[in-house]
């Protein structure tokens, strides 16, 4: 087939962690992941209780269309990314929603959820 189109209504792959909901499809051949992180997200609160690890090992590259997120690296490097911003954030980070809007993201690599 030369086109695909998928919804995400009709995936099948759901995962809901404390305060955020992920979605997978695979179109393409490829996995994109929607993510819905609700205000007070944390992943060194919400999802490191689950994996045990004292940062988030996956790298992350995405797109921001709602909300704000702002992240810090091991290194100390930190940035926020809101609505309109695409990012790449290599493993070895904490992050969180900024403020009281849901941050919806789109994410074309990593493992986020799993």
């Amino acid at each position: 087939m030369s086109i695909e189109v998928k919804s995400f209504s009709e995936s099948t792959e759901v995962n809901e962690p404390n305060n955020a909901k992920v979605e997978a499809i695979v179109v393409g051949g490829q996995r994109i992941m929607r993510l819905t992180l609700q205000p007070g997200w944390k992943w060194s609160s919400d999802i490191k209780p689950n994996v045990g690890t004292d940062s988030c090992q996956t790298k992350h590259l995405g797109i921001i269309i709602s909300g704000e997120v702002h992240a810090v690296h091991d290194d100390g490097t930190s940035a926020t990314y809101k609505s309109g911003d695409a990012y790449s954030i290599e493993p070895g980070h904490d992050a969180w929603v900024v403020g009281s809007e849901a941050a919806i993201c789109f994410e074309f690599h990593g493992a986020w959820g799993e």
